[in-house]
């Protein structure tokens, strides 16, 4: 799997040894929940995460230029959309601190240009009502809203979810954005490999 360069982002594979560094943030009361999932408990607990779900195709560590530490993650999966047809959608977590800084529409319009390079015809994206941060980045990005339906967490809560996507005619590179496209090999475009299950449409779990 390729490692994915923005602007000011480098979007890389998860690897164990960033158990210590992913506890660092998915031990925060304000970022799983909102999202689906629970709190992470200790290092261990966040290893088993990393060995069971992260380290997977097409789930990266979100980094900042200059420093290897992930600060969040981003995913693309088969969308669980009855619309979406399995199409694919992004889903994303990121750090509290770095909240509000442009990073989670960053990586995610690299990635919406990575399922068009790989020949889908639409990309998808979702949150639960009542997350209005992820509905701002969802709106940033260009995604369209298409129906609400309901989704069961990983806590175990039946939640309104709202669903978008961005058509491929629709789709505006990101020159003049500030955003830049990710660089990618020939084999990463061609792969089709196959795409991360989701926690919860765009609150990917950590």
């Amino acid at each position: 799997m390729s490692i994915i360069e923005t602007e000011r982002l480098i979007l890389r594979p998860w690897r164990e040894e960033d158990a210590a560094e992913l506890y660092r943030w998915a031990c925060d009361p304000e970022v799983g929940p909102a999202a689906g999932w629970a709190p992470h408990e200790s290092v261990e607990d966040s290893l088993n995460v990393l060995r069971t779900i992260l380290i997977k195709p097409d789930t990266w560590a979100v980094t900042q230029k200059g420093s290897d530490a992930p600060v969040g993650s981003v995913g693309i999966f088969p969308s669980p959309c009855s619309l979406a047809e399995k199409q694919p959608e992004i889903g994303y977590w990121l750090a509290r601190p770095l909240w509000g800084k442009g990073y989670i529409p960053e990586a995610v319009r690299a990635l919406i240009g990575l399922c068009f390079d790989r020949g889908a015809e639409a990309v998808w994206c979702a949150h639960a009502e009542l997350n209005r941060r992820s509905r701002r980045v969802i709106e940033k990005c260009g995604f369209v809203y298409r129906c609400t339906e309901n989704w069961t967490s990983a806590l175990g809560d039946v939640r309104k979810t709202r669903y978008y996507s961005i058509r491929r005619e629709d789709w505006q590179p990101a020159a003049g954005t500030g955003l830049a496209r990710p660089q990618l090999d020939s084999a990463e475009v061609e792969s089709g490999r196959p795409m991360v299950v989701p926690a919860n449409g765009s609150e990917q779990q950590p």
